[in-house]
């Protein structure tokens, strides 16, 4: 049996133009496991809350990013795909969730080149609904369309704790490190704390308790915030910095439902008073840098923490296509397909 690999990462509009940043935010948006509401009233929040207003900001936020090859986060996807085919014999292929280069088109190409089982890898270390879930369904419809029972799925667990990128991670925060340096923020995208509940099997561990994220649960295997904490923890440790040389935050909150906490921009305001003046700031739930980092972090947060009387933050690097990070990412990938073969024999 032929196996192919396909990496998803998010998605970004063709250009910062309004018309294509509004075209992928209604994609993105009108996912229902992005907004979990009925069709009805997702399509009315979209239509008439977000989309008459949310483009021409979401435009200009993506202009002061975008480079010469393109979107930053599809040029650094891409790069990543290219070095790890290298690495890889099975063919390979990139796409994102939501605008181009599409799930769809990425099964055909691999389908083409004969591939029989496809090892979904979604380029999220964290669970969760909104990124992973919506990924696979994605890639099931695509070969359901296309193939039918024909070609067999595999789906690369969560990374957060694995070896490979803990080691790749600490490396890249360790050569990254500002000198002077007095705090370490682990800055997360956030999620809707109902997201949190909704995926948690036991119906009665998650956010429960101030200690749920601690207490060995079932639920953690597709627990967000427990899995973002885990890889804070073991990054942390291996650079063997002190509890109070780091902390969590969670940023790129939407509405007014209660996201996790605490939030990212109330915390780069509060640093400053707790005697931070030289802040270092690492956004592990991505792989590439994108909108989330190079903008809200490094344009908008800095203004923040430095309003509020911070005198430097660095943006520490996403992983991108560090060779470190391939050489670790082809790893887990030949490990998982190597396991599923033997336990398929088996």
């Amino acid at each position: 049996m032929k196996t192919g690999y396909l990496l998803i990462n998010l998605g970004t509009p063709r250009s910062p133009a309004i018309a294509d940043v509004r075209a992928y935010l209604n994609e993105f948006l009108m996912d229902p496991y992005v907004l979990d509401t009925p069709w009805w009233l997702r399509r009315l929040i979209v239509s008439a809350f977000i989309l008459p207003f949310r483009p021409k900001k979401s435009a200009l936020a993506y202009a002061s990013i975008w480079t010469e090859q393109g979107s930053p986060l599809l040029v650094l996807s891409a790069s990543l795909a290219k070095q790890l085919q290298h690495l890889l014999a099975q063919p390979l292929a990139l796409a994102m969730r939501y605008g181009q280069p599409s799930i769809d088109d990425a099964v055909k190409d691999l389908l083409d080149q004969g591939v029989q089982h496809i090892v979904v890898a979604p380029l999220y270390p964290q669970h969760a609904d909104s990124t992973v879930t919506t990924s696979v369904q994605a890639v099931t419809n695509a070969v359901n369309n296309r193939a039918g029972d024909a070609i067999s799925i595999g789906v690369l667990p969560p990374f957060y704790a694995a070896s490979e990128h803990i080691d790749a991670l600490q490396r890249s925060i360790a050569n990254h490190l500002p000198t002077p340096f007095d705090h370490l923020l682990f800055s997360y995208h956030g999620l809707p704390e109902r997201h949190i509940t909704r995926s948690d099997p036991t119906g009665k561990h998650c956010l429960q308790s101030g200690d749920c994220c601690t207490t060995p649960s079932q639920a953690h295997a597709t627990c967000y915030r427990h899995q973002a904490l885990t890889t804070s923890r073991l990054v942390a440790e291996a650079l063997g910095l002190e509890a109070s040389k780091y902390s969590v935050s969670f940023q790129s909150r939407l509405g007014r439902l209660p996201w996790l906490t605490p939030y990212t921009d109330k915390t780069l305001a509060e640093l400053p008073s707790q005697g931070v003046s030289h802040l270092a700031v690492v956004c592990p739930a991505f792989v590439a840098d994108n909108l989330e980092t190079l903008e809200e972090i490094s344009i908008q947060g800095r203004q923040i923490f430095q309003e509020a009387g911070g005198k430097s933050l660095t943006l520490i690097p996403c992983l991108n296509d560090d060779p470190l990070w391939v050489h670790g990412l082809a790893s887990l990938l030949e490990r998982y397909t190597t396991a599923a073969i033997v336990d398929t024999s088996a």
